[in-house]
């Protein structure tokens, strides 16, 4: 490898070519030898991995990289940023207050929360990074015993925002406040007052700022779910969350008769529809939950743009939705989300970005 002094541009595509390639030494060796060199551990963590790591979601978006190669290239992310992490710690001790970070319960995209844990950790904070999906009871129980002056709470997959509303919650009432982060919260953040975060930033580099110059005081009082979102009263949220297997299973045998070619798919084909149409039930719920039907739209869309990249058919897509709003007769939230969503595939064409779950 040539030993000129590294620069970010040609850091960032000479790590993009070491993790799509898979290997983690040259990546880390990169990483290692770039903070040698002087340049700034924050520069290289949101600068040159993140942006890798969101190369690597627009790639398995394009069907350029399959899910094996997309997760074996995230773990080799996360040894970089280990990497760096041991570097930077020889120099770096904690002078702030206690920040808990951590992902929401089902989410398992991990990397954008450890990216803001060590920006913290670069900025002098102490820091108790707990990971993917930690579940709502051991992060109250952490917080009680640790006694942090925020958490910071991040969520790529919209589907987690029931449970986030959950944990949010349960964090306010626990005295703690929280500042949400991730593409789950939708753009601008407006999922996350809807929910009652005390904060929202749109990245890594973006909630250390606001954290530093305008932390969140602590909560008063805290919301109540029902409170907050008094559409829910309807149940249409609850019953298609609860009847999601029956639905999916409707959806299923329906196609069978409405698009005949599925009589036709080997079981793996089956499966994998059968994966498809349960994000879609489990997307519906969640626009169901926040009163959004721009979060399904735009899930179709995405979904109908990454098939096409696959080369599938998306002749189902339409028919699907029809079964489903069918079976939900009686709910017409439901009914409308899932019209608007058929209305929409007529202008899923290209592939757009990743729901950001590549970003802090």
């Amino acid at each position: 490898m040539d030993l000129a002094p590294l620069e970010s541009a040609p850091l960032e595509s000479a790590l993009w070519e070491a993790v799509f390639a898979g290997d983690e030494h040259t990546a880390t060796g990169l990483v290692r030898r770039a903070l040698d060199e002087g340049h700034d551990p924050e520069s290289v963590l949101l600068d040159v991995i993140a942006r890798v790591q969101v190369k690597v979601g627009e790639e398995w978006a394009a069907d350029r990289m399959s899910i094996a190669q997309e997760h074996a290239a995230t773990a080799i992310n996360e040894r970089a940023v280990a990497a760096l992490s041991m570097h930077a710690a020889v120099r770096t001790a904690p002078e702030r207050g206690r920040i808990t970070v951590a992902c929401v319960d089902g989410e398992w995209h991990a990397l954008p929360a450890r990216l803001l844990s060590e920006v913290l950790r670069l900025r002098g904070w102490r820091v108790d990074y707990l990971g993917a999906q930690v579940p709502v009871p051991h992060l109250i129980g952490h917080l009680h015993r640790t006694g942090p002056q925020l958490v910071a709470l991040s969520s790529s997959i919209a589907t987690r925002l029931p449970t986030a509303h959950a944990t949010i919650t349960a964090c306010q009432a626990a005295g703690v406040p929280v500042v949400a982060g991730g593409a789950a919260f939708g753009p601008g953040g407006r999922y996350a007052r809807l929910l009652g975060a005390d904060a929202w930033a749109p990245d890594a580099r973006s909630a250390a700022d606001r954290i530093q110059s305008d932390p969140p005081a602590r909560p008063e009082s805290c919301h109540q779910p029902l409170d907050d979102l008094p559409h829910l009263d309807d149940q249409e949220y609850t019953m298609v969350t609860r009847t999601r297997t029956h639905l999916v299973r409707g959806v299923m045998r329906g196609l069978d008769d409405a698009f005949p070619a599925v009589r036709h798919y080997s079981d793996l084909q089956r499966e994998r529809t059968a994966e498809d149409v349960a994000h879609i039930v489990d997307f519906l719920a969640t626009a169901l939950y926040l009163d959004d039907p721009e979060l399904f739209t735009d899930f179709i869309a995405w979904t109908a743009a990454v098939l096409t990249a696959r080369g599938v058919p998306l002749h189902s897509l339409p028919p699907a939705l029809h079964i489903l709003a069918g079976d939900l007769k009686d709910f017409p939230r439901a009914g409308r989300i899932l019209h608007l969503g058929a209305d929409r595939l007529g202008v899923a064409s290209t592939v757009p970005s990743v729901p950001a779950r590549n970003h802090p």
